[in-house]
């Protein structure tokens, strides 16, 4: 069944990490119908919009606008028959304020979906290239974040011990305090030579990738003079060598059967 786009309701999209080709088809269709767009300026790759919005759209940057502000928006758009796409960046899932704007659109009765984008994390992987989840070495991907003024549930110091079992950490919105998630890793178990790898504004054309240790890569950071847009990546699967080490997937291996490849196939 094709995806129609219908007046009168928000679609909330997943605008992904920067380049404009890595939004989803069904995100592309609502933002070329859409009659009022609302976008994180601050994050959102404006080119989108460009490529794909109609000249004649009414179009919100709500980077200076508060949360009530952006629902009242969204709900007179709506309430008027007009089609609105509220894009946000990545995936609206993850660190995307998403559940206040929903629930003041469940309070108007405002009927609402919401679109998948690709996240930051998923996009850094992609551009050093690296699989974040390695066969035989780690098999566990933490989303985390650090923070100087939002409180949080948890803290790096706790999701350190994870990394020494094999997972690999993705922490947001902590590039300007980058000491501060060293100190409070290695606090948490994990030494100097520990692989880290900074990915700032992944898929941009300005995109850049910082390759160390926690030993050494805040200096890295600095010397390179990024101070926002970035992930940190830490653990065994950023250490290329590392995972060079390790067997294959078990499930490409011709030794391993499965229910769509019978026991002992030959190579």
């Amino acid at each position: 069944m094709s995806f129609q786009v219908t007046k009168g309701k928000v679609y909330f999209i997943g605008s992904g990490p920067g380049d404009p080709d890595l939004i989803t088809v069904k995100a592309m269709k609502v933002i070329q119908q859409a009659d009022v767009i609302l976008y994180a300026g601050s994050l959102v790759n404006p080119l989108i919009i460009e490529r794909y919005a109609r000249k004649d759209a009414e179009i919100h940057d709500t980077s200076p606008l508060t949360l009530s502000q952006i629902v009242e928006i969204m709900v007179k758009s709506s309430t008027e028959g007009k089609t609105v796409a509220r894009m946000k960046s990545g995936d609206s899932g993850i660190y995307g304020a998403l559940m206040e704007e929903m629930w003041g659109l469940q309070v108007a009765g405002v009927p609402f979906e919401v679109i998948p984008g690709i996240t930051a994390a998923i996009a850094a992987a992609s551009v050093i290239p690296i699989e974040l989840t390695v066969p035989k070495l780690g098999q566990t991907v933490i989303i985390t974040r650090a923070s100087l003024r939002v409180p949080m549930k948890g803290s790096l110091k706790d999701m350190a011990k994870h990394a020494n079992n094999g997972a690999t950490l993705v922490i947001y919105t902590a590039i300007h305090v980058i000491e501060r998630v060293i100190n409070e890793l290695k606090e948490g178990g994990l030494s100097d030579d520990t692989p880290a790898i900074v990915v700032y504004r992944a898929t941009w054309p300005n995109q850049k990738i910082i390759k160390g240790k926690l030993s050494d890569i805040a200096l890295k950071v600095h010397e390179a003079k990024i101070y926002r847009d970035s992930v940190i990546i830490v653990g065994p699967a950023a250490n290329e060598d590392e995972v060079k080490q390790y067997v294959r997937s078990s499930v490409y291996d011709p030794s391993f059967n499965h229910s769509y490849r019978p026991w002992k196939v030959e190579e």
